[in-house]
């Protein structure tokens, strides 16, 4: 079964995309200058601390290189398979992606500070949230969804401009509708972001923002079936 479709997948796309940031802010914040949805930067920071420069961990960022991998090869896999078998593969993606998240709040559930876990639980985390994230990639490039990847906004802030009155380039959207879905997209990374950065500004557990994110998403995906239906409905 296919996603919903129109307003209802944009709305979902950009809920996902604030729950990107408010984990990576964890992540980088929390777990020791480390992404784990945003793997550019991890390759970036993997070439500068192979070269000793800046002081960033190298361990930490090859082991979500890696767990990201196996995320996305996990999720390819099990999404086409169910799709072949015309079963409901968005919500169950979602689903998954909660269930992970929630192990990796329970890894370091009982420590104090995230910085002060033992390495391998460290690890454990880092990784666990990595998974989901390679999960979640390939749940969002089969949803297709223009300018939404839900966890990379450099090619839709490059959209929102040139193809912007600064732009001017019709190639890039200049004089269609495009423009309101990029800000929304490049504002919604802002926006969990932020709102991750600040909630551990306000002392939260790190961990509590994992599990409030893996909330949100667990109850995107139990609405998800009602709002295919919807979608169905109204053709």
């Amino acid at each position: 079964m296919e996603p919903p479709g129109g307003t209802a997948l944009t709305v979902i796309m950009v809920c996902l995309t604030v729950a990107t940031g408010m984990l990576d802010a964890v992540s980088f914040l929390a777990l020791g200058q480390v992404f784990t949805a945003t793997q550019t930067g991890n390759l970036l920071f993997l070439g500068f601390g192979i070269a000793g420069q800046g002081g960033l961990p190298v361990l930490a960022t090859v082991v979500s290189l890696g767990a990201f991998a196996l995320g996305a090869a996990f999720g390819a896999r099990m999404e086409s398979t169910l799709a072949a078998r015309r079963r409901r593969w968005f919500p169950v993606a979602l689903a998954v992606e909660a269930a992970l998240l929630v192990a990796a709040a329970a890894a370091a559930w009982d420590a104090g500070p995230v910085r002060g876990l033992p390495p391998g639980r460290r690890f454990l985390v880092i990784g666990l949230m990595a998974v989901a994230m390679g999960m979640r990639n390939v749940t969002a490039m089969r949803a297709a969804v223009p300018d939404f990847t839900t966890t990379v906004e450099t090619r839709a802030m490059t959209a929102l401009v040139s193809g912007s009155p600064l732009g001017r380039d019709k190639r890039l959207g200049y004089g269609s509708h495009a423009a309101g879905r990029r800000l929304f997209s490049v504002s919604a990374m802002f926006a969990g972001g932020l709102l991750g950065a600040g909630l551990l500004g306000l002392g939260t557990r790190p961990m509590l923002v994992i599990l409030l994110v893996a909330v949100f998403i667990a109850a995107t995906a139990f609405l998800v079936p009602g709002l295919t239906r919807d979608a169905a409905q109204g053709r």
